[in-house]
């Protein structure tokens, strides 16, 4: 129980300091008129205040993701603890303050267009269609599961739910963002904030015991801690997703104050929720070869919620398990839709053009509802990390443009760039093949070594390019003067 208390400490402590360390290094002004008050639409630049802001940013990034990434990351044991820690405080919440606070000065740019300002032009059409392809992905995963549940404890026509869900989707997806965004996210951010609270409190007043951290793999398979453990927990942790959805709360802001508390504030948020799942997934079935044999995240929500909570943790873990994600699947559509409307400069102001955006999105959600595309699912997860190593450049870049400390994005980018590389080159749904029969350990061992040499490729453009522009920028200074 030591380790979780120390580790919770670290995060609140992680908050209030390393949290100001990112403010002080991005250099935030106060005075500076954000995008909601210039550039007002009264759709997606609408001004919010700042706890609802809190709440909204909250649920976009969360959803499921702290709860079925940390029960999946249990399977390490603590490990999941100190990548919780370390990964939230020095890797998610600077990726999500650095990106939200891009997109304010940017004009609430989504991430492909931040990432055309600073990278160019190539960069910034591939993160287009990859965040594109991670968002539609998110989209329709979370038609289709909340839509299975509903019908497990229903037993009416899967596809009825899914129209329904589409249907709120569409809805969410078009009309201005405090219409139904506005309203209903900060009560759902509240309840998933309650569920954890109430499953933290039960396991303590329950007797459960947590495994304290030491240096050893409780995986019962015996997979690496390097670099599964890191795909695994990606909400919790870091995510590219989150790239995604904070420009949404940077058009809704009122002061650059606000960056630290909504975006800092509710990564860190997250990862105490993802502290407590991990936590609770740990002790809750006897020992993590019971948790292997439990069943799926959605069952291991289920029997714990009612295991600790009775009958109110019941209706905590429906609304885990089918609300939630329906609100990271609304939110992802929306972003999908920002992301064609700022490629294309389509005016969102009229609601009709917001459709002519939208539809498109739908049809291809619609489409891939009836494809089993478990295996391409396999990918999102890796694909989800890819997209965070991406941001993080992107904002070693924009920092280092600025003349700021740039480090403080510079050391997660090359640890993602390690992790995204490695896993790619040795997970199943990877390059594992090229191996042939040889031996995993060594396969991973080289998969390291390959990640290793794209993160030193990664710095050594970096460098080359940022010492260009100094000098640059010193010749032009000269010529002036």
């Amino acid at each position: 129980m030591i380790t979780f208390f120390l580790s919770v400490a670290a995060l609140v402590v992680g908050y209030f300091v390393y949290g100001r360390v990112t403010e002080k290094a991005f250099r935030i002004d106060p005075e500076r008129l954000t995008p909601a008050r210039t550039m007002a639409d009264g759709v997606d630049y609408v001004e919010i205040k700042p706890r609802k802001a809190f709440l909204i940013q909250f649920l976009n990034i969360a959803g499921t993701g702290p709860i079925f990434g940390a029960i999946a990351g249990a399977m390490w044991g603590p490990a999941a603890f100190f990548w919780i820690v370390f990964g939230c405080i020095f890797g998610g919440a600077v990726h999500d303050f650095l990106v939200g606070m891009m997109s304010i000065r940017c004009g609430g740019a989504t991430l492909a267009e931040l990432t055309g300002k600073t990278l160019g032009k190539l960069p910034k059409n591939f993160v287009r269609l990859f965040s594109l392809g991670v968002l539609i992905l998110v989209g329709v995963v979370f038609i289709k599961s909340p839509a299975d549940i509903l019908h497990d404890l229903t037993g009416w026509n899967t596809f009825l739910f899914i129209g329904i869900i589409m249907a709120y989707y569409i809805l969410a997806t078009v009309l201005p963002i405090d219409k139904i965004i506005g309203k209903i996210y900060p009560i759902f951010g509240i309840c998933l904030l309650i569920m954890a609270v109430g499953i933290g409190v039960g396991m303590f007043v329950k007797g459960y015991r947590i495994p304290e951290f030491r240096f050893e793999n409780f995986h019962p398979q015996g997979k690496s801690i390097f670099p599964y453990l890191f795909i695994s927990i990606a909400c919790g942790a870091i995510s590219g997703f989150h790239a995604t959805q904070s420009p949404m709360m940077a058009r809704c802001m009122t002061n650059e104050r606000q960056g630290r508390p909504v975006f800092f504030g509710a990564m860190i948020t997250e990862g105490i929720v993802a502290l407590i799942w991990a936590a609770v997934a740990m002790c809750f079935f006897g020992s993590i070869e019971a948790l292997g044999q439990a069943g799926s995240a959605a069952v291991v929500v289920n029997q714990v919620s009612s295991g600790i909570l009775g009958p109110v943790g019941g209706v905590l873990a429906v609304i885990g398990v089918v609300a939630c994600p329906i609100t990271s699947g609304d939110t992802a559509f929306r972003s999908a839709r920002l992301v064609i409307a700022d490629a294309f400069r389509f005016d969102q102001k009229s609601i009709k053009k917001r459709f002519l955006v939208a539809i498109p999105l739908f049809a291809i959600g619609i489409a891939l509802c009836f494809i089993n595309f478990d295996i391409v699912w396999r990918y999102f997860s890796w694909a989800n990390q890819t997209l965070a190593a991406i941001a993080l450049w992107t904002a070693v870049k924009y920092q280092a443009d600025r003349r700021c400390n740039y480090w403080i994005a510079l050391i997660p980018a090359v640890f993602m760039t390690v992790v995204v590389v490695s896993y790619i080159i040795v997970a199943p749904e990877g390059f594992l093949f090229v191996f042939g029969g040889l031996d995993i350990k060594l396969a991973e061992w080289i998969g390291i070594g390959i990640g290793l040499m794209a993160a030193v490729a990664c710095l050594a453009v970096f460098f080359t390019v940022n010492s260009r522009s100094r000098r640059t920028l010193a010749g032009s200074n000269a010529q002036t003067s």
